[in-house]
């Protein structure tokens, strides 16, 4: 190992236990948490099963970066590529459109050996999956509406695709001997105000009763519903809102994804988690960086990371958190974007973890507010960064911005000849 960089670590370790921080039991912490990289951000949201279709539902990437992936194989060679930048062992988030087969097949009639070479790279890498049915660019969502449809064969299609998507997680969970989060999300909702907000939310709530009927072992498949504030088409109202969503989830025992984007502007998610796990098993956060709506800007070491962070840390919810990242940025490197991504929310969590929690709860507990102030800032200038940087090390992964020209080469040798 470098030298200075062990003498650094040695020094922060020396400083850390002071006040009671066991750096060595932190990064053995911190080697088991799994982020779940999305698979859409490698090739700006394109997929493979309609290679021809344009996106809709209101997503939409920016930028075009040159080097995206075009094929299953070369996205796969790129994710493995960012996932030997990133510290630990992770999973990848597919969603539907992403099956690899040549055969022409529906969302509808999609099975688990659609994405058999998903499962078998997978096991060659030692990752997990997680995934998504695909409710957008698809010709029976492009008036706004799928599972809240009012045509009943138009809902029975996306009916039948969500069922599927749950048999290809439950395929996932089994061959990979770990859950397999399937989170359900749809762009139903109307442009401009409604008359009638309560029939799209009922044929909603009937649509989900209907996909969730079965039951699967949560051993094998997790199921999350995820809530939006608004989009594009959405502006004025979005049936799968919070409050549904939250009440749906707790009533039938679902996980709650919680987007970072997908609140008000003024609305935080880590000011949620602590009263959602109350009432709830399981959390799935979609990470991401909205700057003024949900535009899905790759995440930053901002505050939010942070407070998002030290929620799942002060409130020992790791192990009924579910953390995933959402964002597609078309505008810069398409790896870059994930190692960026990854590497920040997991030191973030490090920050997190590096924090004398029991101390500031004594603090705070014994109404010494100034103590709790105190340290909680000085810590914040505590030497985590050494710490990162041995975690790096000694995960075999590039330390500091050395990974940037990693990239660089791959771009050359790589992107730039597609």
């Amino acid at each position: 190992m470098n030298q200075a960089i062990e003498s650094s670590y040695q020094e922060a370790r020396r400083l850390y236990a002071r006040h009671g921080i066991d750096t060595d039991a932190v990064l053995k912490w911190l080697e088991n948490i799994k982020i779940s990289l999305h698979c859409w951000q490698g090739d700006d949201v394109k997929g493979f099963l309609f290679k021809d279709k344009s996106l809709s539902g209101g997503i939409a990437v920016t930028g075009s970066y040159p080097g995206r992936a075009s094929t299953p194989e070369e996205l796969r060679q790129d994710l493995e590529k960012a996932l030997s930048m990133i510290p630990g062992k992770h999973k990848v988030n597919l969603h539907a459109i992403y099956a690899d087969t040549e055969e022409k097949v529906d969302l509808d009639a999609l099975e688990p050996r659609h994405f058999q070479r998903w499962v078998d790279w997978a096991k060659e890498q030692g990752l997990g999956l997680d995934f998504n049915p695909t409710l957008f660019s698809h010709l029976n969502a492009e008036d706004g509406f799928t599972l809240s449809h009012p045509n009943p064969e138009i809902r029975e299609f996306w009916i039948k695709h969500c069922k599927a998507s749950r048999k290809i997680a439950e395929h996932f969970g089994k061959e990979l001997g770990q859950p397999c989060v399937t989170n359900h999300w749809m762009p139903d909702g109307y442009k401009d105000t409604p008359v009638d907000r309560l029939a799209p939310r009922e044929r909603l709530r009937d649509s989900l009763d209907e996909i969730f009927k079965e039951e699967i072992s949560e051993a094998y498949n997790i199921d999350a519903v995820e809530s939006k504030l608004f989009g594009i088409g959405s502006e004025s109202y979005v049936v799968g809102s919070h409050e549904f969503y939250m009440g749906y989830a707790m009533s039938r025992n679902k996980a709650i994804c919680l987007d970072a984007g997908h609140f008000h502007p003024t609305e935080v998610i880590s000011n949620k988690i602590s009263s959602i796990l109350m009432f709830t098993d399981q959390l799935l956060l979609h990470v991401s960086r909205p700057v003024r709506w949900d535009s899905d800007h790759v995440v930053t070491m901002d505050d939010e990371l942070l407070e998002i962070a030290r929620e799942l840390v002060r409130g020992g919810f790791l192990p009924r958190t579910h953390i995933g990242l959402d964002f597609f940025d078309g505008s810069i490197n398409h790896i870059a974007a994930w190692v960026i991504g990854s590497r920040n929310t997991i030191k973030a969590l490090l920050r997190a973890m590096l924090e004398p929690v029991e101390l500031l709860r004594k603090a705070e507990a014994e109404k010494d507010f100034t103590t709790r102030l105190a340290l909680t800032e000085e810590f914040k200038s505590y030497p985590f960064g050494a710490v990162w940087d041995y975690y790096c090390t000694k995960a075999s992964v590039p330390v500091r911005e050395a990974w940037l020209e990693e990239v660089r080469s791959y771009e050359r040798d790589v992107l730039l000849k597609r």
